[in-house]
């Protein structure tokens, strides 16, 4: 039997990017089609089957510590990117500035997806989302580079519509224009005061 339901939201991939530097840069670079293996995004900075410990886990582990690479691949929707530009008074907000890999429309509240769920595409390969990607001040940089004085607003328009951090469960190809389909943990709200 199996533990995950597919509660009838396809998506379809609407952009990739590389960050080819992150020591540099967030910026992505545009991508027509991609290749993903169980070290991510091939080409992309944040590739590796591991990474050393940031802020991220610094509750957790010491910075520098070898962990599990469950980071390998940032993922935005279409949909909140476009709040996100509402919210700063801007016409758009690319997905470069932002440092995404990969942009998604067609799911709903796709920041919220909940952690465990998979995004599946037609050549088999299929990412696990791995936690909500907190809004910080990477982006708002670039995002002040092309428009002076905006940067600041980033933060609080992207509150919950930042995207995902994801890994790849199956490796395969993806191409803009794939349908993305999302499978979603049988599993009730977990309430610790309960």
């Amino acid at each position: 039997m199996g533990i995950f339901t597919n509660p009838g939201h396809q998506g379809r991939l609407v952009w990739i990017g590389n960050v080819t530097d992150r020591q540099e840069s967030i910026k992505s670079t545009p991508a027509q089609k991609a290749k993903l293996d169980f070290g991510g995004l091939v080409g992309d900075s944040h590739y590796g089957e591991t990474r050393p410990a940031c802020v991220r886990v610094e509750d957790l582990y010491p910075e520098d510590t070898p962990i599990r690479n469950v980071r390998q691949i940032s993922v935005v929707s279409r949909e909140e990117l476009d709040l996100i530009a509402r919210d700063m008074v801007l016409e758009k907000v690319d997905p470069e500035l932002v440092g995404a890999n990969m942009v998604i429309e067609g799911i709903p509240h796709f920041t919220l997806i909940p952690p465990s769920s998979r995004l599946q595409f037609p050549s088999g390969a299929t990412i696990t989302i791995d936690m909500i990607n907190l809004p910080c001040n990477y982006p708002a940089r670039e995002i002040e580079k092309i428009f002076p004085a905006k940067g600041k607003y980033f933060k609080e328009a992207a509150r919950e519509r930042r995207g995902v951090t994801a890994w790849v469960e199956r490796e395969g190809d993806i191409s803009i224009g794939d349908s993305v389909i999302c499978f979603v943990p049988t599993q009730r709200s977990w309430l610790a005061n309960q």
